[in-house]
């Protein structure tokens, strides 16, 4: 590849879509933007900053749980789809099997990444410290937070998101804990109370980031009586909030009230299982049985189990709900990324890391670039 490459179409700019072009370096910086007169033509693409999904499985054959080889190849599946940041996500499990994870994502970082795939951050600990009366997917493999687990867990140096239910004792000190390490909290997998999650969120706001984990999700129904978990996390200025937008998790004005209440803050992730671009068929989440039929991922028992999707083609759904394209593709990219504290990507500006997806006119991936580096289509 040439030290500089120059890619002409429609850009996603911090200002807004705009005919253009984008040069960026092998080394992996843009290196300038230039805006187009009106009326001067252009390819018909569009060039947005790459996907950052930060609640991701597996994909590819691959799973978080399965060490490093299982992080390397849902990196480098998800890479394909425009992902061009990810947080590997672990499972309520055993809770050696859990350490096991972590210490895999760990390997994978140490070794500089994932040659043809996603950059690699940090890991997402969902579970085990949720509850066990909503469990959605998750095995039943629930525990307690005490200072000894979290110091475990943040000794590794890799948890840069956490999930909890902030019902479960010890909840409100170890989400305080991973706050002051800057790990993202999150709620999520709850029975609480509004009252009982305002209160973590408004002790971790002054220290530390917020998140909503698959908002509507494992979480209780809102009323005017009692707003429950989802009433809480809309309120809040400072949550986050995740939506699933693979056509079963969500119906579209959930999406719609999520977008209208956290305006600014929405983020897209996938949710993805290791079934995730290998089509319908048996697979397997958590040591649990799965079915995929017509890209629905369920248990035995109908629950949804996580997802197959992939982040380009939540981009899509976004967009085929009325949500303006700019908008949506912050919602994949700049949001994410903030709600980690990365300010390094997630919009196209000179300076920042050329993580890049171009685009057909549908929407659809034409090329991917992690760190300037194109990724090899189908290499998995």
């Amino acid at each position: 590849m040439p030290a500089e490459r120059t890619i002409q179409g429609q850009l996603l700019l911090p200002q807004g879509l705009v005919p253009g072009a984008l040069t960026f370096s092998a080394a992996g910086t843009i290196q300038a933007t230039e805006i187009f007169p009106a009326g001067m033509p252009v390819p018909p693409r569009v060039v947005v900053p790459g996907f950052v999904d930060t609640h991701v499985h597996g994909g590819g054959g691959g799973d978080t749980m399965d060490g490093p080889e299982g992080v390397r190849r849902l990196a480098r599946l998800h890479a394909q789809h425009g992902t061009t940041t990810l947080l590997p996500t672990t499972m309520t499990a055993p809770w050696e099997d859990i350490l096991a994870a972590l210490r895999g994502v760990r390997t994978v970082m140490e070794a500089g990444g994932v040659p043809g795939g996603a950059s690699v951050v940090g890991a997402h600990l969902e579970g085990p410290f949720i509850s066990p009366q909503r469990l959605g997917a998750q095995p039943p493999c629930t525990l307690e937070p005490t200072p000894q687990r979290v110091a475990e867990l943040l000794e590794i140096g890799v948890v840069r998101a956490v999930t909890l239910a902030p019902e479960v004792p010890q909840a409100l000190p170890a989400a305080l804990r991973f706050a002051a390490a800057g790990a993202r909290v999150g709620t999520g997998h709850t029975v609480a109370d509004a009252d009982t999650i305002w209160a973590l969120l408004e002790a971790v706001a002054p220290v530390g980031r917020l998140a909503a984990t698959h908002l509507f999700n494992a979480m209780g129904p809102v009323s005017g009586r009692d707003p429950g978990a989802v009433g809480a996390l809309l309120a809040h200025p400072q949550v986050y909030p995740e939506l699933i937008l693979d056509g079963f998790h969500l119906h579209p004005l959930s999406a719609a009230l999520a977008c209208a209440a956290c305006a600014g803050r929405v983020m897209l992730v996938t949710d993805a299982m290791r079934a995730a671009g290998l089509g319908d068929g048996a697979s397997e989440l958590g040591g649990q049985p799965v079915q995929v039929v017509g890209g629905r991922a369920t248990l035995a028992g109908g629950t949804l189990a996580g997802s197959v999707l992939t982040m380009d083609s939540a981009l899509r759904r976004a967009v085929e709900y009325g949500i303006p394209l700019a908008e949506a593709s912050r919602m994949a990219s700049l949001y994410p990324a903030r709600s980690l504290g990365l300010h390094d990507r997630g919009e196209l500006a000179v300076g920042l890391r050329a993580d890049l997806v171009v685009l057909e006119s549908d929407l659809s991936v034409l090329e991917v670039y992690v760190g300037g580096q194109q990724v090899p289509p189908g290499d998995l």
